[in-house]
């Protein structure tokens, strides 16, 4: 495989990320999904993703092969969680958005190695709980969830005219301070 990075999203890709986003609904469609059916996530919502450094592209030799979202500030629409609830209600997390892979990559992984990287993002930006939402006959994503360990924490609901239910998951992974103070202060010792 060509070599595979992860990269902050410039404008001057917004054209090939909307062309992945519409491969992507075509897809949902197929499936029988309703989701992205209402004409979102837009041209407008991927540009101010970009502009909020917030959108990343997955890139395979030098093409972009994937596209995301990454937002590490709250989300509103996960305040309302019903018939479950979040495992870490009040400490930080991140959103996994707008996922999608080009068409001429599928069947490749490259959703896995996505979320992979977008994980490790968060990580180094101290974030150790991951939500993200789909619709429940999103398939894909949910075989996503499963193989990176998201637990189904509940039903939310998102902004869009027709199917506006969506499942929640969270993702928690274990912070180990105690090893951390330990290594910081014997590194403190060692430095003296």
């Amino acid at each position: 495989m060509a070599t595979t990075y992860l990269r902050r999203a410039k404008l001057a890709d917004l054209d090939k990320i909307m062309e992945i986003i519409e491969e992507a609904r075509a897809l949902l469609k197929q499936d029988g999904s309703p989701q992205w059916q209402d004409g979102h996530p837009n041209r407008k919502a991927i540009a101010t993703d970009i502009s909020q450094e917030i959108s990343w592209v997955l890139i395979v030799g030098d093409q972009i092969a994937g596209t995301a979202a990454l937002q590490l500030t709250p989300d509103p629409t996960y305040q309302d969680i019903h018939n479950g609830q979040w495992k870490q209600p009040n400490e930080l997390y991140a959103t996994i958005h707008r996922v999608a892979i080009s068409s001429k990559y599928r069947g490749q992984g490259l959703s896995k190695l996505l979320f992979s990287n977008l994980i490790t993002v968060g990580q180094l930006q101290k974030r150790s709980n991951f939500r993200f939402d789909t619709h429940e006959k999103n398939q894909r994503m949910q075989k996503i969830a499963q193989h990176f360990g998201f637990i189904r924490r509940g039903e939310i609901n998102v902004v869009d005219k027709n199917d506006p239910k969506r499942i929640a998951f969270e993702l928690n992974l274990h912070r180990n301070y105690k090893i951390h103070k330990v290594t910081n202060n014997f590194m403190k010792r060692l430095l003296k």
